[in-house]
């Protein structure tokens, strides 16, 4: 008999305890998951590369608990309501570690924003070319526990018809951006401009099922002619919401495409909404006791609500929106969600669009911040003419780190070996908030993914891939000494262009686990045992 690989039979022991247990609880089995596939020469690339890291907690200060999400590292895709992209446990530490995957959808099928329930189950919206999947995973197994189709992206629609897939490639509507609640529900805005408030249950007969709550409509404040199988030719206009984050008073906000700001009352309903005239906003925002901070393609602002719930501009700040889009941006502006850190809580990091290097820029928040002291530090990363990045920085305590993703498109950008310039760097904050200086850069090639940060372990995480003379595309979860920048270990995870990230992030599970989400569907890597 023919022994299978150790990929397939971790698998198989995997689902074997997790049956097991399902059936030890009294209920319903779960469906096994069918790996990714991988493409040609996954036998001739190291697997493995480095040395298991030792945890060394990272000493420093996070942000506070939002009283209306999930608890910090479960609530949505840049990890908490600040958007530090850091974890309160530990990732992977390279002892022999294991590669599992699910396969979501025959062409497709990545599973973008990934949090977990109390249980430790994750909660993902996986998207397809048939409409995005709000799904239920098991953590072990990655078997579908439940599913909730959403409707599909006007941008899906557009793809197909014009052949023009850099459609769907640079959308971030549609429910990419989520987040999980204080009670474990998935707040989202799907391609209606409806925003959905969607709880998940085990029946009776222990199968899991996802349950809308509230549907609060938007099309009375959002243009709403899109593109749909039915509507090939709108004539109106269309404006996509990008993302919903609460804010310190449980208000939901909600941000457009086209630089609409609003707010929706959970208790009564009420919407309000104001515009931005002649700007955009492609990323998600952060929110902290003090504010919303939300970044357009000009400018970085403050807000708050009113008692009524209208968006107030508090403050605003402009920055070099440099003269076009860079390969490796989704837009003309900054490609970040803002970082609300410091160890007084007191700052909040953008990254610009220079034409030729990028900045990092800090500022302080507040509304009673003089113009002239707003600014704290403006510092060029990378090299010159090939920086910019489009994904949220990491902030602890007073620390940023910045990954360059210039010259990533989409999955055909890295085809046949090729890879990016990459690059990441730290930054601090001087104690004295006097400036910022440059503690390390490394050469860490992490095309698009967004980056995170253990502190229990000090180890950073990304998704890299590195050039190759003989033309395999091989991807791996690469892990970076927080202090030194010093690569502690790579490990392989997949060949070819199922395994490309395209934008989706890292997340670190409660149980050690790293999962990334992949244009076939996602990955995990975890600590063997």
């Amino acid at each position: 008999m023919t022994t299978p690989p150790p990929r397939r039979r971790a698998r198989a022991l995997a689902l074997v305890a997790a049956l097991a247990a399902t059936l030890l609880a009294g209920s319903a089995p779960v469906a096994q998951a069918e790996e990714i596939p991988l493409a040609p020469g996954h036998r001739l690339v190291d697997h493995y590369v480095g040395a298991p890291a030792a945890a060394r907690p990272v000493p420093g200060k996070g942000p506070a608990q939002h009283p209306y999400l999930a608890p910090n590292g479960r609530s949505g895709m840049h990890a908490d309501g600040a958007g530090s992209a850091t974890y309160p446990w530990s990732g992977p530490l390279g002892r022999d570690p294991e590669v599992d995957s699910e396969k979501i959808a025959a062409v497709g099928g990545e599973c973008a924003t990934v949090t977990f329930d109390a249980g430790g189950r994750l909660v993902t919206v996986c998207g397809t070319f048939s409409g995005f999947l709000l799904k239920l995973l098991d953590p072990r197994t990655l078997a579908t526990l439940a599913e909730y189709k959403l409707p599909q992206r006007s941008s899906t629609v557009e793809a197909v018809t014009r052949l023009d897939f850099e459609k769907i490639f640079k959308d971030t509507s549609g429910g990419a951006y989520f987040y999980l609640d204080d009670r474990d529900r998935v707040v989202l805005a799907d391609s209606r401009q409806h925003v959905l408030r969607i709880a998940h249950r085990q029946k009776a007969d222990g199968v899991w099922e996802f349950v809308v709550e509230n549907d609060w409509d938007l099309t009375s404040l959002v243009p709403h002619d899109c593109v749909s199988w039915t509507n090939l030719f709108p004539s109106g206009v269309c404006d996509p919401v990008t993302s919903v984050m609460p804010d310190w008073d449980g208000r939901i906000w909600w941000v457009t495409r086209l630089g609409r700001v609003g707010t929706v009352d959970p208790a009564t309903g009420a919407l309000r909404v104001i515009r931005l005239d002649g700007e955009e906003i492609q990323n998600s925002f952060s929110v902290a006791e003090d504010g919303v901070s939300i970044v357009t393609d000009h400018a970085l602002y403050g807000f708050r609500a009113d008692a009524d719930g209208v968006p107030r501009v508090q403050w605003r700040e402009t920055y070099d929106r440099g003269t076009g889009t860079k390969p490796g941006s989704v837009n003309q502006g900054s490609g970040t969600t803002p970082d609300l850190f410091g160890t007084e809580d007191q700052y909040v990091a953008i990254t610009d669009n220079a034409d030729d290097r990028m900045n990092v820029l800090v500022y302080r928040r507040g509304a009673d911040v003089p113009a002239a002291e707003r600014l704290v530090c403006k510092v060029p990363v990378f090299g010159s003419g090939a920086s910019t990045t489009d994904n949220s920085l990491i902030s602890w305590g007073d620390s940023l780190v910045v990954e360059n993703n210039y010259g990533y498109e989409n999955p055909s950008s890295l085809l046949l070996g090729r890879s990016v310039v990459g690059g990441a760097t730290r930054i601090d904050v001087r104690a004295d908030g006097s400036g910022c200086d440059t503690v390390w850069e490394s050469d860490v090639r992490s095309p698009s993914t967004v980056p995170k940060l253990s502190t229990a372990n000090g180890l950073l995480y990304f998704y890299e891939k590195r050039p190759h003379a003989w033309g395999i595309d091989a991807w791996y979860l690469t892990a970076v000494d927080f202090r030194t920048g010093e690569r502690a270990f790579s490990r392989f995870t997949g060949t070819g262009p199922a395994y490309d990230n395209n934008w989706a992030p890292i997340t670190i599970g409660p149980d050690g686990t790293a999962y990334v989400g992949v244009f076939n569907g996602i990955v995990a890597v975890r600590d063997g045992a």
